[in-house]
């Protein structure tokens, strides 16, 4: 299997993930419209090179007797541009989100330069917004459990890795449980001295507390408050962590057969017939072609880069 941003042809370039112990299944990408700009689409492709949903198609599970889980990389370490798997489009393309028309950066809130993590999700999961969860006593969020992987490597948006959880931070944004996932891909050379929260307060000190700290602070910039977290802002531990991941799958099952209703949540999917959602190959290409090919990326906005400077409260 190959990873990484080697392309295959213009805007296409593979990636890889595992369906079981020992067995890998490669993914490809392929961008259409322009980097930077509203018509941005990362579709995505099966071994075979038919188009797939990252949401719904890419098994939760990258090893589960040894609790390894798949990530898909929304947005790399260091980046601004609020990439995130479209949860209401045919596919679920990754692509820019979008904020009063505007394509949305997360801002420099001093010390922090864009994410300080490779941030995604985990696929075949949903944090359902109809269901209030007994721990934070607020409703989900309408999106796929999200994931912080805190690896040395910069990853590449729209990879598929193999991550190993660690714990969780229960966000409450917006007044909606939003689970942050803390976890180390499986494929980095530190990655077996990490089973545990404490490891990650042990060799990395001050990342934690750095992670509370953006969360908490992330939307300051744009006029909102601090947000809030349940448990006082404290890590959950690992096993607590899981179990809320095969929770959130529980949730996207019912929603994926549709045993109750998802609202906006576009649930076309290339693989699981028993689903009413599924779709041939003939209706997925015409999902992808009816957005504008691959061109040239739209420079970054300069105020990007800008440091956003506020005293904690």
């Amino acid at each position: 299997p190959i990873s990484g941003r080697r392309r295959e042809a213009p805007g296409r370039f593979p990636r890889s993930a595992s369906l079981g112990a020992g067995i890998m299944a490669s993914y490809g990408v392929e961008e259409r419209g322009c980097l930077n700009s509203l018509e941005y689409r990362l579709f995505f492709k099966d071994e075979k090179g038919e188009y797939i949903s990252p949401l719904h198609d890419i098994p939760m599970y990258a090893d589960a007797h040894k609790n390894l889980f798949n990530m898909v990389v929304e947005v790399p370490r260091w980046t601004n541009a609020k990439m995130e798997i479209a949860t209401k489009d045919p596919l679920n393309p990754i692509k820019q989100d979008v904020k009063k028309g505007k394509l949305r950066y997360v801002a420099n809130v001093f010390p922090h330069k864009g994410y300080i993590w490779n941030y995604g999700a985990v696929p075949q999961t949903w944090e359902d917004p109809g269901h209030k969860d007994e721990n934070t006593g607020c409703c989900g969020d309408n999106d796929p459990i999200d994931v912080c992987e805190i690896g040395s490597k910069v990853c590449s948006r729209g990879e598929i890795i193999q991550v190993k959880v660690l714990g969780t931070l229960a966000l409450i944004d917006e007044g909606e449980t939003d689970w942050k996932v803390i976890a180390i891909n499986v494929e980095d050379p530190e990655a077996a001295s990490y089973e545990t929260i404490d490891d990650v307060r042990r060799l990395k000190p001050g990342y934690l507390e750095a992670t509370v700290d953006w969360f908490r602070r992330y939307k300051v910039p744009d006029g909102k408050p601090e947000n809030k977290f349940a448990f006082n802002g404290e890590y959950k531990d690992k096993d607590f962590a899981i179990d809320i991941i095969k929770s959130t799958h529980d949730c996207w099952k019912v929603l994926i057969y549709k045993t109750k209703e998802g609202g906006e949540m576009n649930c076309t999917n290339a693989t699981l017939s028993d689903s009413p959602f599924h779709c041939n190959q003939a209706a997925a290409k015409a999902i992808v072609d009816a957005v504008p090919v691959c061109g040239t990326a739209n420079p970054i906005p300069a105020d990007v880069d800008k440091w956003f400077y506020y005293e904690k409260k």
